[in-house]
C-alpha cells in the first residue's frame, strides 16, 4: 500500500511538472505570436508609406522594390522572426531616405504614417521584451531540477531568445548620390 502511495505521488509530481512545462512553452508561442501581430501591422503600413515617399524620391526605386519583395515573402510564407527583422531593416532604410526630403517630412500624410509606425515600433519592442522574458522562464524550467528530468523525458527543447544581429544594430547610412 505504501509503495502505491509513493508511485501516485511521483506520478502527480511528474504531471504537475509536465503541465508547467507545456504552459511555459505555450506562453513562448503566444509571445512570438504577439511579435507577429505587430510586425503584420507595421508591414500593412508599408504600401502607404512607400507611396507617400515615392512621390518625393523617384530615384529610390531599388529600396521600394526590395521592401515590396520582402513584405510579400513575409506575408505569404511561414512568418518568422528572422524574415521580419530583414523587412524591418529595409523599412529603416526607407525612413532614412524619407528624412532627406524636407517637403515630405512636412506632409500630413507622412507625419501620420510616421506616428503610426512609431507607435507600432514601441508595441513591437514591448512584445519582444515579453517574448524574451517568456523564453527565459521556459528555458529556466527546462534547465532546473526537477523539471529538467521531465523536460528531457518528454523531449522539450530550449527556445531561442529574440536577438538583433550585430550589423542591424548599426546606424543606417544612405547615400542618395546628390
Amino acid at each position: 500500500m505504501g509503495g502505491l502511495i509513493i508511485i501516485a505521488i511521483i506520478l502527480i509530481v511528474i504531471l504537475i511538472l509536465y503541465n508547467n512545462l507545456v504552459k511555459a512553452r505555450n506562453k513562448v508561442k503566444q509571445a512570438e505570436s504577439g511579435i507577429d501581430v505587430y510586425l503584420t501591422q507595421r508591414f500593412d503600413l508599408i504600401p502607404n508609406l512607400v507611396e507617400c515617399v515615392k512621390g518625393y524620391s523617384k530615384h529610390e526605386e531599388k529600396i521600394f522594390t526590395e521592401i515590396a519583395t520582402l513584405r510579400s515573402a513575409y506575408m505569404s510564407q511561414s512568418k518568422s522572426l528572422e524574415k521580419g527583422a530583414d523587412l524591418n531593416n529595409k523599412m529603416n532604410q526607407l525612413i532614412a531616405v524619407a528624412e532627406n526630403y524636407p517637403e515630405l517630412k512636412a506632409s500630413e500624410q507622412y507625419l501620420n504614417l510616421q506616428r503610426n509606425l512609431t507607435k507600432i515600433e514601441s508595441q513591437l519592442q514591448a512584445a519582444r521584451r515579453i517574448y524574451n522574458m517568456e523564453v527565459t522562464n521556459y528555458n529556466d524550467k527546462i534547465c532546473t531540477v526537477p523539471s529538467n528530468l521531465v523536460a528531457s523525458l518528454f523531449g522539450f527543447k530550449e527556445a531561442k531568445l529574440f536577438e538583433i544581429e550585430e550589423y542591424k544594430k548599426e546606424n543606417i547610412n544612405i547615400n542618395l548620390g546628390d
